[in-house]
This record gives C-alpha cells, structure tokens and sequence, in this order.
C-alpha cells in the first residue's frame, strides 16, 4: 500500500477510537479548509528526475539540525492535545522519536512535563507563542531551558486563532480533561490581559528570545521571502516553512509551493524546514531536493498516537523513512541535500 492511502487508513483508523470532537479536532483547517485540502496536492504536483547510473549501494540519511545529528529528517512538529490521543501524550511521543532518531517540536501547550519529555532521551525544541505581555513566557521558557530544550521554535502566523467550524457540535474544549494542556505554566496563567497571544509580534521578539533563552531561534509559519529575509536579519537561525497545516489563514498558499524561493533567499544563510501535507518518501525528497534541511510532520504521528502509541509511531515513522530511502535511490540521491537538477515543471 502506498503511504498515502496508508497514512489516510491511519488517519480512518485513528478516528474510530477517537471521541468525535477530538477526531475532528486534529483533522479540521480553518474556514472552508481550502489550504488544509491543498496540501498533499501541492506535493503529489511534483514531478521528479531522477539520475540514472548512479551508485546508490549506500544511503545515508543522516543529516544535523542546528548542529543535533539525528538519523532522519523526518522530524515532528508540535501538536496540542496530544494525551487526548493517548494517555501517555507527548511522553509516548517523545519515545518514539528517540527510538527512530530524529527530533521532536514540543507545544508549549503540552499536556505533560518537559522534564518527563527529557528523561525519555529525545532530542526536542520548544514551540512558543510571545504573550502581549512578553514577560509572562519567561517562566515557560526558563522551565524549558532548565529540561534541556534545544531551540526556540516562535510561531509567527497565530496573531489571533482562525475561527473553526464545528457546525454546532460538541468541541474538544468541551471535554477536555484539566491535565491535557498547559501543564508546564505557572498556575493562573492566561487569566490576565496580558497573557493573551501577541498582535504585535515583530523582528526585535527573535532578539529577545535569543537574549532570553541563550537558544537559537527558529521562526516556524513563513511563507514569503520578504519575512524570511526579515527573520535572519533579526538574528533567526532557522526558517520553517508552514501555513499551521491549513489552520490559520484559509487560503493561504501551500507549503510546497513557498517552500523554493524560501530557500533562494535564505538557504545559504540559515536552515529551513517544512511541514505540510507530507504524506510519502517522494514528498520528503521532492522537499529535500528543494532545500529543505528536514521535513517535519504534524497530522501522522498524531493519527498513529491515537492507533496505538508509541509502537505505532515508530512504526508508522521507519514506514516513511524507508520510503524515503527507496526514492533516494531511485533519484540518485545518496545523502540529503538540495539538489533542483532532480526537480522537473510542476503541473496541476
């Protein structure tokens, strides 16, 4: 089975041990869902060419992401409510992606302790939102910090949450649990004007959070060259490439299609990632050959949390890594890295 049509029986299989509000949660955009539906289009667009006569008898798909080795770049991006799909949350998470090498994004909103996150060994990066008042994030990102946290991950496309259409029915907010989110800020946190998300985010908040953390800073939702460019002068180490998997924005435009001139404007000053949409080994080269550093994953592993825990993320995570392998080796590509000669015109 293809992975497509796997991670969809993934996704099918997920939402039938799921709570509706909860299923619904993780698979809805925002607005009508047009970016969120255009997403695995906009790679499946992608035609590739791939080098003939080429010794591929090694692959090696080893590659660092802001200096941390990890033996994929199949990483995870953060997601909320994470132990609504399984009662060990982001703890199970977190083992998995230790298991399989690779990286994880961890919500600020996380339902467990970043210090548990920790013991499980994982490499992991802290994903923040600025409050109006920015010196309220100081305790969460102090606690990060303190639990070995490798990077700051701002999210820059959330100056307000896009309305959700959940026709009347029953919300996730309506049965989450107390201990689901938010357990690593100081208690009363949100219950002030302050702490409400900032409309006013700009280039100086990279600076800040540098300042603050001693961390490098990543700046995930871009999908221009002009904040891109904005970003690095601002002192951002890595650019990630993301409409918030259909989220934020509807209509906005589709990763895959950012993701290029993204790269041509900054790739050879910092790294860039992406998420969005990536359902497949091709999808994941078609993105490297692009110049991505790493792909990151939103919607699967948390589809295959809910299926069956951390087992089945390590499984359904070594599925698209041995994709991956098969179709660098069909492409010719022995090691990740950018390489436009195997991308062919897109078509629609």
């Amino acid at each position: 089975m293809i992975s497509i049509r796997r991670i969809q029986a993934l996704a099918e299989e997920a939402e039938a041990r799921l709570p509706v509000a909860v299923a619904r949660y993780f698979r809805q955009g925002s607005g009508a869902s047009v970016s969120a539906a255009e997403a695995v289009t906009a790679w499946e667009a992608r035609r590739l060419l791939p080098r003939a006569l080429t010794d591929v008898s090694r692959i090696d798909t080893g590659t660092t992401l802001l200096g941390t080795p990890v033996r994929t770049p199949i990483a995870v991006a953060p997601s909320t409510f994470q132990r609504a799909a399984d009662p060990d949350g982001e703890r199970a998470m977190a083992a998995a992606v230790a298991d399989v090498g690779s990286l994880l994004t961890v919500s600020s909103n996380a339902g467990t302790r970043f210090e548990a996150i920790a013991e499980t060994g994982v490499a992991w990066w802290l994903q923040a939102y600025l409050p109006a008042d920015r010196q309220a994030a100081l305790p969460l990102l102090e606690r990060a910090v303190a639990a070995g946290a490798g990077a700051i991950v701002l999210t820059a496309d959330t100056p307000v949450v896009a309305h959700k259409d959940d026709d009347g029915a029953e919300t996730i907010w309506e049965i989450a649990a107390d201990d689901w989110l938010q357990v690593n800020f100081e208690p009363g946190y949100g219950s002030r004007p302050g702490h409400a998300k900032a409309r006013d985010l700009g280039p100086a908040d990279i600076a800040w959070l540098r300042e603050r953390t001693g961390l490098p800073v990543v700046v995930k939702g871009i999908l221009r060259t002009d904040d891109a460019e904005r970003c690095i002068a601002a002192g951002a180490a890595a650019i990630w490439v993301s409409n918030h998997g259909g989220r934020q924005l509807d209509g906005a435009a589709a990763t895959a299609d950012c993701l290029p001139d993204v790269v041509a404007a900054v790739g050879e000053r910092a790294e860039v990632y992406v998420d969005g949409g990536i359902r497949s080994g091709r999808h994941v080269l078609t993105a490297l050959a692009m110049g991505a550093r790493a792909v990151f994953l939103g919607r699967p592993p948390l589809w295959a949390l809910a299926a069956g825990g951390r087992e089945r993320v390590v499984c359904e995570l070594n599925a698209l890594g041995e994709e991956l392998v098969e179709a660098m080796q069909l492409a010719g590509m022995r090691r990740p890295g950018a390489d436009p000669s195997l991308l062919a015109a897109v078509r629609r």
